[in-house]
C-alpha cells in the first residue's frame, strides 16, 4: 500500500485517517498562528471594498473539489512532498514576522503561502501545484497594502471623474472638473473613495477570476474575459458619477446620498456583472461551434461527496505530520511572546507647539480640518497652522500628522491627497537638503510645485521614522517593519512645508523660504513626533 493510496481512493478496510487527526491539530496551530491575520480579515470584509471577502474562501473550496474531480488516483508512491513543508515553514516565519511587526496584513498574506505549502504536502509538488488556481484565488479575500490603495484608489477617483465629466458634458450639463471634486454650480459634488470603483473592482475582478475558470473556451477568451473585469468597472462607476450629475443637477444633492446612493451601488455592480456575461455571449460568436452560454460554462459540482470521502481518508505522510507539527509549535511560541509596544511613545502634543520659532512667528490661529478630511487623515495628533518670517515675505503652510500606529493604515502620501484636493502636480522630485540641526549627512525630502488655475505652490514633504526621514513612501512602509519588528514601536509622522509662489517670483525665493523653514523646525519639531532626536 503507496502513502496515497488511501487518499486516492483505496477502500481497503485497514486503510486509516490518521491524517485528518495530523490536520485538525495543525489546524488548530493555524488558528493560532495566523489569528492576527484573520483580525485583520475580519475588520477589512466589514467595509464595502472587501464586503466579498467572506465568499472567497467558499468559491475557493468549490475551485478546489473541481480541479479534485479532474485528478485521478496515482498509484506511484509521492516523493516530493518536503517541497510543501518547506513553503509552509516559510509561511510560519511569514507569519512570526507578522506577530513581531504587530502587521496583521502580513499574517494574512502568510496564511494563504500555508495553505499552498499544506496543499503541495499532501499531493506533492508534480500534483499539488495543479490546484493553483484555488489558491491564488484566495487572494481576493485579501485587503490591498495601504500604500498600494491609495494609489489605486486615487488613479481610480480621477479616471472615474474625468470620464464622468465628459459624460456629464455630452449630456449638455454645465460642468467644472478640478481635481476629483465635481462642480456643477450650484453644488460641489467630491468623487470620494466610496465612489472610486474600488467598491466593485474587487468582486468583480473575484467574479471575472472564476467566470473565466468556468468558461470552457479558448485561452484568449479567457484572458478577456479576467482583463476586461477592471475597464468595465470603471466605466459603469463613470456612468454612475454622471448619473449622479444629472440627478443632483435637476434634483439637488439630497437624492445621491443616502438609500438611493446604497441602491444605485448595487445597480452598478449587477450592470458590471451583466456586461460580463454579455461580453462572454459577445465571444462565443467567434467560436466555430457558437455554443449557448450555459453550455459553455462548467458548472458541474456532481460527485462532492466523493471527492470529500477522499479527502477523509487522508493519510499522515512524514512531510505532512512535521508540517502540522512545526505549525503547532511556532503557533504556541508567538503566543507567548511578551507584549511589544506597549510603553506609550515620549512625544508633546501640537497643542503645545511654540507660536514663535526662530525669525518665524504663527500667522493666525491654529487651524482644525473639516471632520471628513480628518476622519480620512487618521492621524492620532496633528499641527496645521500658517508661519509668517519677520521679512514680510509669504508665509509657509506648517502641516505635521502624528500616528501612534501604522501598521493598521498610517501616513498618507501628499502625491495623493493633494491632487484629490484640486491641486495639479506640475513637479515632483526627491533631493538632498543640507546638513542641518547638528546632523553630519544630508537627508531626502520630496520637492514638488503643484498649482491649481493661477495659483502655484512649493511644497517640501517627508515621512519621520523614529528620526530617520524618508521621502519614498514604499520605504516608509520597510523602515515601519524594520522598526516594529526591532522594537515594537509603529508610530511616525508626515511633515508638509507648503509656500505660495507670487506671480513673477522665481522659484529660487519660494524654495529659500522653505529651507529656512526646515532649517528653523529641526530644533523644535523631534520632541513633538518621538523621532528620538536630540534637539539644540
Amino acid at each position: 500500500m503507496t502513502l496515497l493510496d488511501t487518499f486516492t481512493g483505496s477502500t481497503k478496510a485497514y486503510a486509516v485517517p490518521t491524517g485528518m487527526a495530523w490536520l485538525a491539530i495543525g489546524l488548530a496551530g493555524a488558528v493560532v498562528m495566523f489569528w492576527p491575520g484573520l483580525q485583520t480579515l475580519f475588520v477589512a470584509w466589514q467595509s464595502p471594498e472587501y464586503s466579498h471577502g467572506p465568499l472567497i474562501p467558499v468559491l475557493s473550496a468549490v475551485l478546489f473539489l473541481r480541479h479534485l474531480r479532474d485528478m485521478p488516483g496515482v498509484a506511484q508512491p509521492v516523493t516530493d512532498r518536503w517541497i510543501g513543508t518547506a513553503t509552509i515553514l516559510a509561511a510560519l516565519g511569514l507569519g512570526a514576522l507578522g506577530w513581531l511587526a504587530n502587521i496583521g496584513d502580513l499574517a494574512a498574506y502568510a496564511l494563504i503561502l500555508w495553505i499552498a505549502g499544506l496543499v503541495l504536502t499532501v499531493f506533492g509538488w508534480r500534483t499539488g501545484r495543479k490546484f493553483w488556481p484555488s489558491i491564488l484565488h484566495l487572494v481576493f479575500m485579501l485587503p490591498l497594502p495601504g500604500v498600494i490603495y491609495f494609489k489605486m484608489t486615487t488613479g481610480l477617483q480621477f479616471l472615474s471623474s474625468e470620464m464622468g465629466v465628459a459624460l456629464l458634458r455630452g449630456l449638455s450639463v454645465p460642468v467644472y472638473l478640478e481635481g476629483n471634486i465635481i462642480d456643477l454650480g450650484v453644488v460641489k459634488l467630491h468623487v470620494a473613495e466610496a465612489c472610486s470603483g474600488l467598491r466593485y473592482l474587487f468582486p468583480i475582478l473575484s467574479f471575472s477570476y472564476i467566470f473565466a475558470l468556468l468558461y470552457q473556451g479558448p485561452a484568449w477568451h479567457k484572458a478577456v474575459l479576467l482583463l476586461s473585469a477592471a475597464p468595465i468597472t470603471i466605466a459603469m462607476n463613470a456612468a454612475r458619477i454622471a448619473l449622479a450629475g444629472v440627478i443632483v443637477n435637476h434634483h439637488g444633492p439630497a437624492w445621491v446620498e443616502g438609500g438611493t446612493h446604497f441602491f444605485e451601488g448595487w445597480v452598478v455592480f449587477l450592470a458590471c456583472v451583466a456586461a460580463l456575461f454579455a461580453l462572454a455571449r459577445a465571444l462565443l460568436w467567434l467560436h466555430p461551434a457558437r455554443p449557448r452560454l450555459a453550455d459553455a460554462l462548467d458548472l458541474d459540482v456532481s460527485g462532492s461527496g466523493r471527492h470529500l470521502w477522499r479527502i477523509w481518508r487522508l493519510e499522515a505522510s512524514p512531510a505532512l505530520v512535521c508540517g502540522m507539527l512545526a505549525t503547532l509549535a511556532v503557533g504556541m511560541s508567538v503566543v507567548a511572546l511578551p507584549p511589544r509596544g506597549a510603553e506609550p511613545v515620549s512625544r508633546l502634543p501640537f497643542a503645545l507647539f511654540p507660536d514663535r520659532i526662530g525669525d518665524w512667528s504663527q500667522a493666525g490661529p491654529v487651524r482644525q480640518l473639516p471632520p471628513a478630511v480628518s476622519r480620512a487623515l487618521g492621524a492620532d495628533d496633528y499641527l496645521s497652522v500658517f508661519f509668517s518670517h519677520t521679512s514680510g515675505a509669504a508665509p509657509v503652510d506648517v502641516f505635521v500628522a502624528w500616528y501612534a500606529d501604522q501598521s493598521a493604515g498610517g501616513v498618507h502620501s501628499p502625491e495623493i491627497c493633494l491632487p484629490g484636493a484640486g491641486w495639479e502636480i506640475a513637479w515632483l522630485d526627491r533631493t538632498d537638503v543640507a546638513p542641518i540641526a547638528g546632523t553630519e549627512t544630508p537627508f531626502q525630502i520630496n520637492r514638488a510645485i503643484i498649482q491649481r488655475g493661477t495659483s502655484r505652490q512649493m511644497v517640501y514633504y517627508w515621512f519621520d521614522q523614529k528620526g530617520r526621514r524618508i521621502a519614498w513612501d514604499f520605504a516608509a512602509k520597510y523602515w515601519l517593519l524594520v522598526d516594529a519588528v526591532r522594537t515594537g514601536r509603529s508610530d511616525g509622522a508626515l511633515v508638509r512645508l507648503t509656500t505660495p509662489i507670487d506671480p513673477g517670483e522665481p522659484d529660487n525665493r519660494a524654495e529659500a523660504r522653505l529651507q529656512d523653514m526646515l532649517r528653523a523646525l529641526q530644533g523644535t519639531l523631534p520632541r513633538f513626533i518621538g523621532s528620538g532626536l536630540t534637539p539644540d
